[in-house]
């Protein structure tokens, strides 16, 4: 059997306009007499604001300044509709968005947006998610910081614990992590000839961007568009709102092309995190080297709001026992909100964190048994025919241990 792209080369169809600068990204669109857009975001991790815009509004050049008044409905949010389009009474982190200023020009934006008055009643904010996780804690949402907790129990995992020849109990850390894609986010708003709403944006979901928009503004899917540029990078770090809702309802309520690029600061501001963790963990072997129970408490900090936390933070849980064969097992994960800017969607969803702490906990047994790393791994690793904490039976496509002996030769 002959295959047409398997083992052949095969040219990649955008390379050509890349390379050569062709290809267009949001902020390479230009329309004659289009307008111009720029956020106003918090300054303060946890407040309660006041915003008068009049004396903004004012300045020659500003066409309109848009606030939590003029979004119909005014939350969006992958899982949770916990983020808002603008900020009303609340700030819940640094960047949060709290107008949106549409003029003829750039410049004009930013005077308009330093002409923007905020009063900022400061609130001591949550920053430490073991706090966060507390009873008497401040809530970030509603009566409770933790978002979603996964709970993963096979066996008996504590008694196993207690009968192992050795356990090795350590505090992992991970930090955040920004996605810093080469491309800042950027894009187009405009009614297109049937009147239907139309974003140039560079976007990991355009499907979700569209029903995201349809909710806010309180209009029929249909009549959104959502055209996806080329995207300079993305990681996870696109598949949030940042600037799509602004654009679309500054091109609905004005009839005129609106363009936002945001700076590399803002960029920074506006989009998702890797989700810091904290994994507590305890991990059981016997005498020959052989996995008894894995104990894992892992604690991700989703900052201000949800985005795909339910989702990271599962998949952690799911993958806190890593590729080995493990008879006890008893995890608890985490999603917990906190003031720190909010985390998201970023490559390996979860998966990446955890491994740092299982790895590292293999290491100190082999140390402990006087055994090679490589050793210990061989002993436990998942095989065809394994069944992984979850339950499930690996019947075929487990090359973790010809991998293994590979990379030791």
């Amino acid at each position: 059997m002959e295959l047409k792209h398997i083992g052949n080369s095969i040219d990649r169809i955008d390379s050509l306009a890349k390379v050569t600068g062709k290809a267009m990204y949001p902020q390479d669109y230009y329309v004659d007499n289009m307008l111009y857009g720029k956020t106003l975001r918090s300054i303060y991790p946890f407040a309660k604001i006041n915003i008068d815009t009049r004396e903004a509004q004012n300045l020659p050049g500003v066409i309109r300044i848009f606030t939590h008044n003029d979004v119909p409905n005014n939350a969006h949010g992958v899982l949770h509709k916990d983020q808002l389009v603008f900020c009303k009474d609340i700030v819940r982190r640094i960047g949060d968005p709290i107008a949106f200023v549409v003029a003829e020009t750039e410049k004009i934006c930013e005077e308009a947006i330093e002409k923007i008055k905020v009063q900022y009643e400061i609130m001591k904010p949550v920053l430490d998610p073991i706090e966060a996780m507390k009873e008497d804690s401040i809530k970030i949402h509603g009566d409770s910081n933790i978002v979603y907790h996964f709970k993963l129990r096979k066996g008996d995992a504590l008694r196993a614990l207690e009968e192992s020849y050795f356990v090795a109990t350590n505090t992992y850390k991970t930090h955040s992590i920004d996605h810093a894609f080469l491309q800042p986010e950027a894009g187009i708003g405009y009614l297109d000839e049937n009147g239907n709403i139309a974003v140039i944006v560079a976007t990991q979901y355009p499907h979700y961007d569209r029903e995201e928009i349809a909710y806010c503004l309180n209009l029929p899917i249909e009549n959104i568009r959502i055209i996806n540029s080329n995207v300079g990078g993305a990681f996870g770090g696109r598949e949030d709102i940042t600037l799509q809702v602004h654009l679309a309802l500054a091109a609905k309520t004005l009839n005129r092309v609106i363009k936002c690029v945001y700076s590399r600061e803002e960029s920074f501001l506006a989009h998702s995190k890797r989700h810091a963790m904290i994994m507590n963990y305890s991990t059981g072997v016997d005498k020959e080297g052989y996995l008894t129970a894995v104990k894992a408490e892992i604690i991700g900090d989703t900052g201000a709001y949800a985005s795909w936390a339910d989702n990271v933070l599962r998949k952690a849980g799911v993958h806190a026992t890593g590729p080995y064969i493990v008879p006890n097992v008893m995890v608890d994960s985490y999603a917990v909100y906190t003031n720190n800017p909010y985390a998201g969607a970023m490559r390996g969803f979860g998966a990446t964190q955890v491994a740092v702490a299982y790895e590292q906990q293999m290491d100190i047994l082999a140390r402990e048994l006087k055994m090679s790393p490589v050793e210990i791994r061989l002993k436990n690793i998942l095989k065809v025919g394994s069944i992984t904490s979850t339950g499930q039976l690996l019947n075929n496509s487990v090359p973790l241990e010809n991998c293994l002996r590979s990379v030791t030769e």
